[in-house]
């Protein structure tokens, strides 16, 4: 499991610009189950991605369809985790 932290680095407005080609970019790991979640920071200077990958390989092919990495408009930081206690409604997406 990995947690992919986004940290904008151009202004909002420029990424504001290429945000709808960034949400079919999260829609399509979502329906290929690769995606849990995904959020924006508060204040709004990036974003956040929990996703499922074998890999820190696949996760950066991942990364590498992103809108927002073609555009050179975010850093990604890449952290690889073990889920060792959660909800049991999560159990689905973590097996």
């Amino acid at each position: 499991m990995y947690l992919i932290l986004l940290q904008y680095i151009r202004p909002v407005a420029a990424v504001e610009h290429y945000m709808e080609q960034h949400r079919a970019f999260l829609e399509k790991f979502y329906k290929s189950g690769q995606f849990i979640l995904a959020g924006r920071r508060k204040p709004k200077s990036g974003g956040l991605i929990i996703c499922k990958a074998s890999s820190r390989r696949e996760v950066e092919a991942i990364i590498s369809e992103d809108p927002l990495d073609k555009h050179q408009l975010a850093l990604y930081e890449i952290i690889e985790f073990e889920p060792t206690s959660y909800v049991t409604e999560l159990q689905s997406y973590l097996s």
